[in-house]
């Protein structure tokens, strides 16, 4: 017989559901370095021509392709978006009345 599988809605944000250390950040940047992958990956650049535009070294574009980004603040990841030839956009609204508090998103627009 088989047997029942528990399953919790997550909320969202996978690193609050793991209890991580601020969550908001977390998620936003991750959410930079994947706009970032896919920006290196449409202009086919390696690893090596991509490092110089960002003008930093290859091992740490790999570090930033495989999701290790706690060598990265978000202002550097923005800033590798800009010399990546993209705008970043920041804006600020009030929650909505259902939140106390507010959330960070990175939304990618074509």
């Amino acid at each position: 017989m088989a047997r029942a599988i528990e399953v919790e809605e997550g909320s969202g944000n996978v690193f609050a559901d793991l209890g991580l250390p601020n969550p908001e950040e977390r998620l936003a940047k991750a959410g930079l370095a994947i706009r970032i992958a896919g920006v290196i990956r449409a202009r086919r650049l390696t690893q090596a021509s991509a490092a110089r535009i960002l003008k930093i070294d290859q091992p740490k574009i790999s570090r930033l392709l495989r999701g290790q980004l706690s060598g990265f603040s978000t202002e550097r990841l923005m800033q590798f978006l800009t010399l990546l030839g993209r705008d970043v956009e920041i804006i600020i609204k009030r929650a909505p009345r259902s939140r106390r508090q507010g959330h960070v998103r990175v939304i990618a627009t074509a």
